[in-house]
C-alpha cells in the first residue's frame, strides 16, 4: 500500500476530534494531554492529516497482489507437502504409536506456531504501513517487545496445549497415563520454541519445562517496552487459547482417523489443508487490518466497509480492493493444491493420489475451506475495529484454528467420500461379475 498517506499508529489511537471527523475516544493504556476547552489531546509528534472516510483510496492492482502473494504461498505449501511426508513417516514411530496424545498436539501445535507468527508479522506490517518503526530507536523497541510477547504465548499455550490432548483422550476413553504428562507438556513447549532436544531421560522433559516456565518471566518483562504489546499481553489471550482449543478437536479427529485403512493418507494432506488455509486467510486479515490502520481510526469504519455483515458476493465480487485481494487468495487454492499434491506424488508414489474422486473431492474440500475463512476474516475484522480491538492479535487466532478444524473434518470427510465411492463401485463389479451375461 502507499504509505504516503499513512498514519503513526500509537495506543491513543486517536488524533483531534476536530481535525478527522471522527467520535472522540479516550485511551485506556494512559491518559493524553488535555486543552483548556477539555478535549483530549495526542501529542504533536504523534498527530497526522485529517483522513476523508467518504471515498475509497487508490487500489493495487490483481497484477501486483498476485506477484506478491504466489512466490511465499507455493513457497509455504512445498514447506507444508514436506511436513505432511515427514509426519506420514513418523507417525509408525512407537512413541507416537504409544502416547497417542502427540498425534492429537500435531494441529494445535502446529496452528499454535501459525497463529504466533502470523499475528507477528501482521502487527509488524502494520507497523511498518504506518510508520511506527520507520525511527531505528523504536523499530529495536517494537521488534523486541514483539518477539518476547511471542515467546511468553508460546510457552503457555503450548502447556495449554499438551493438557488439552491429554483432556480429550481422557474425554475419548482412552487410558491417560500419567507418566506421559511430562513428555507431552515438554514436547508442546519445545515445539513451540523451534526446539530440538531428545526425550530419552524421565527426568528430562520435567527440566525442560521448569526451564522455559521459568524464562517466561523475563519475556513479559521485555515485552511491557511497548505500550501496544502490554496490552496484548495482558487482554490478548482468549483468541489464541480458544484457537488452540479449535485445533485441538482437528487434532482428535486427526488422531482417531489416522489408524484406520480407509483414512490411511490424512497424516500426509492434513498439514497441508490446514496450513495453506490459515495461511491464506492470515495474508488476507492483515491486509484487510492493515488497510484499516491507515485509511481509519479504531471504532470508526470507513463508508465503503461500512456493514458489519456484509454480503459474501460483496466480498468477493465488488471493486474494492479487499475484494479483489480476496479473489486472487482463492484463485490460488486449486493451483496451488494441484503443485503440492504433485509433490506428494513424486516424493510418496502413485499410491498416494490415485484415486481422481479424491483429487476432486480434496480440490473442492480446500476451495470451500478457503472461501469459509476468508469472508469470516473480513466479517470479524469489522467487528474487531468497530469494538475498537486490534484485528492484527484478536482475528488469526480465531480464523486459523477454524481452519484448522474446518480444514482436518473437510479431508477425513474426502476420504470417507472417497471410500464409500470405491466401495459402492467395487460392489457392484462384483454383482456384474456374478451374475454373469444373460
Amino acid at each position: 500500500m502507499d504509505r504516503a498517506g499513512a498514519r503513526h499508529r500509537r495506543p491513543e489511537g486517536f488524533g483531534k476530534p476536530e481535525e478527522s471527523g471522527l467520535p472522540q475516544i479516550a485511551s485506556p493504556e494512559r491518559p493524553t494531554a488535555t486543552s483548556e476547552d477539555g478535549w483530549w489531546r495526542v501529542p504533536e509528534s504523534q498527530q497526522v492529516a485529517p483522513k476523508q472516510l467518504g471515498t475509497e483510496p487508490s487500489r493495487e492492482t490483481t497484477l501486483s497482489i498476485g506477484a506478491e502473494v504466489t512466490l511465499p504461498f507455493v513457497f509455504a505449501g512445498l514447506g507444508l507437502s514436506v511436513a505432511g511426508v515427514l509426519l506420514n513417516y513418523f507417525q509408525y514411530w512407537p512413541v507416537f504409536v504409544e502416547v497417542k496424545e502427540l498425534m492429537t498436539l500435531v494441529p494445535p501445535l502446529v496452528g499454535l506456531k501459525g497463529n504466533l507468527e502470523m499475528t507477528l508479522a501482521s502487527r509488524l506490517s502494520t507497523a511498518a504501513n504506518t510508520g511506527q518503526i520507520d525511527d531505528p530507536q523504536e523499530q529495536h523497541r517494537v521488534i523486541c517487545s514483539n518477539l518476547a510477547l511471542v515467546q511468553v504465548q508460546a510457552t503457555i499455550v503450548g502447556l495449554l496445549a499438551a493438557l488439552a490432548a491429554l483432556l480429550l483422550g481422557a474425554v475419548s476413553s482412552e487410558e491417560v497415563d500419567l507418566a506421559k504428562v511430562g513428555l507431552l507438556c515438554a514436547s508442546s513447549v519445545l515445539t513451540a520454541f523451534f526446539a530440538a532436544l531428545a526425550l530419552d531421560s524421565r527426568y528430562l522433559p520435567l527440566l525442560v519445562c521448569v526451564v522455559f516456565v521459568t524464562l517466561t518471566p523475563v519475556w513479559g518483562i521485555m515485552a511491557k517496552q511497548s505500550p501496544s504489546i502490554l496490552k496484548v499481553l495482558k487482554f490478548g489471550w482468549f483468541p489464541i487459547i480458544l484457537a488452540m482449543v479449535l485445533s485441538s478437536f482437528g487434532g482428535l479427529i486427526l488422531s482417531k482417523t489416522i489408524s484406520e485403512p480407509h483414512y490411511q493418507n490424512m497424516a500426509i494432506f492434513t498439514p497441508i489443508i490446514c496450513g495453506v488455509g490459515g495461511n491464506l486467510v492470515a495474508i488476507q486479515t492483515s491486509r484487510i487490518s492493515t488497510y484499516l490502520h491507515i485509511w481509519s481510526s479504531p471504532g470508526v469504519l470507513p463508508l465503503w466497509m461500512k456493514k458489519l455483515l456484509p454480503n459474501p458476493c460483496s466480498t468477493f465480487c465488488s471493486s474494492e480492493t479487499n475484494a479483489m485481494s480476496a479473489r486472487v487468495l482463492l484463485f490460488l487454492v486449486i493451483p496451488g493444491h494441484l503443485i503440492f499434491l504433485l509433490v506428494v506424488y513424486l516424493v510418496e508414489g502413485h499410491s498416494v493420489t490415485s484415486s481422481k474422486t479424491f483429487v476432486l473431492l480434496y480440490l473442492l474440500a480446500g476451495l470451500i475451506q478457503v472461501t469459509i475463512l476468508l469472508y469470516l476474516a473480513e466479517v470479524m475484522v469489522r467487528l474487531t475495529w468497530h469494538q475498537t480491538l486490534d484485528p492484527d492479535s484478536h482475528c488469526i487466532p480465531y480464523l486459523t484454528g477454524l481452519g484448522d478444524l474446518l480444514g482436518t473434518g473437510l479431508l477425513a470427510l474426502c476420504f470417507l467420500l472417497d471410500w464409500l465411492l470405491r466401495s459402492r463401485a467395487e460392489l457392484k463389479d462384483l454383482s456384474e461379475l456374478v451374475s454373469g451375461p444373460p
